[in-house]
């Protein structure tokens, strides 16, 4: 572990349970389908990472998504579109959730070596309070619960704003910020680590950017799988991530390239 570091900030599905962070799309697609929208997991995923209202605004203004709108409902989607599926979706949501609440290999062994050494742990995610009642005690019982976590509405803005990760911060009583660290699997999550100025690990293997559960991952040839993997590590260089590691298991030694201290 590196001397000096405080804090690691972790993000939820994708990076620590949900391998392949399956909950959202599943719920996204039975939401917009349920409004007879159809959507597709690329589109569901396109924005992952975001607060679910930011999400569910962002698909809306996709323009083959806000063309279906148009020709069903008889105008554009708007502002009360967006409530109307937020408002819809939270029950969709801890069911999915429920349903992938499996923490992902090395996530409670990693989180344990921090807290022995003295690391506060923090996390936060674009799911509501709400969402994420049924997910902490599932990942108690697996192992994991970390000192803080922050939820989407519980700053003014959610990702890619830095405040978010500012509250873990300020709340874990630690500084600077470059003695605390951010991993995540999503785009946003990232530019959300370097608005903060805090380090940023990406998470590549079992994030959105490959999007598929580890069986499903590990039943592609070895070409098709690197192929998947090294699209998801481009996207999230490009996005500022300082080093990018396959899953959380893989932290420990990413910890150590820093030049933390």
């Amino acid at each position: 572990m590196r001397a000096g570091l405080k804090a690691v900030v972790f993000d939820w599905a994708g990076t620590m349970i949900d391998f392949g962070s399956r909950a959202p799309v599943v719920a996204l697609c039975a939401l917009f389908d349920e409004a007879g929208v159809t959507l597709s997991e690329v589109e569901a995923r396109a924005d992952m990472g975001l607060a679910k209202a930011d999400h569910i605004r962002a698909i809306l203004a996709r323009p083959r998504i806000a063309a279906a709108w148009q020709d069903i409902y008889g105008k554009p989607p708007d502002e009360a579109a967006v409530t109307m599926l937020f408002d819809r979706i939270g029950p969709m949501m801890r069911q999915a959730a429920r349903d992938c609440s499996a923490l992902i290999p090395g996530a409670a062994e990693v989180a344990g070596g921090l807290r022995a050494a003295g690391v506060r742990i923090g996390s936060c995610t674009g799911y509501t309070r709400d969402m994420m009642e049924d997910i902490l005690p599932r990942a108690a019982e697996q192992g994991y619960a970390p000192d803080l976590l922050v939820c989407a509405g519980d700053t003014p803005a959610g990702r890619p704003s830095p405040l978010m990760l500012w509250k873990n911060m300020a709340e874990l009583g630690v500084w600077p910020a470059t003695a605390c660290v951010k991993v995540d699997d999503a785009v946003v999550g990232i530019s959300e680590g370097r608005a903060a100025g805090t380090w940023a690990i990406g998470v590549a293997a079992s994030g959105n950017g490959v999007g598929l559960s580890a069986d499903a991952l590990a039943a592609l040839d070895p070409e098709g799988r690197a192929a998947r993997i090294a699209d998801a590590r481009k996207a999230l260089t490009a996005a500022g991530a300082h080093l990018v590691i396959d899953t959380v298991a893989d932290l420990p030694a990413a910890l150590a390239e820093l030049p933390i201290g």
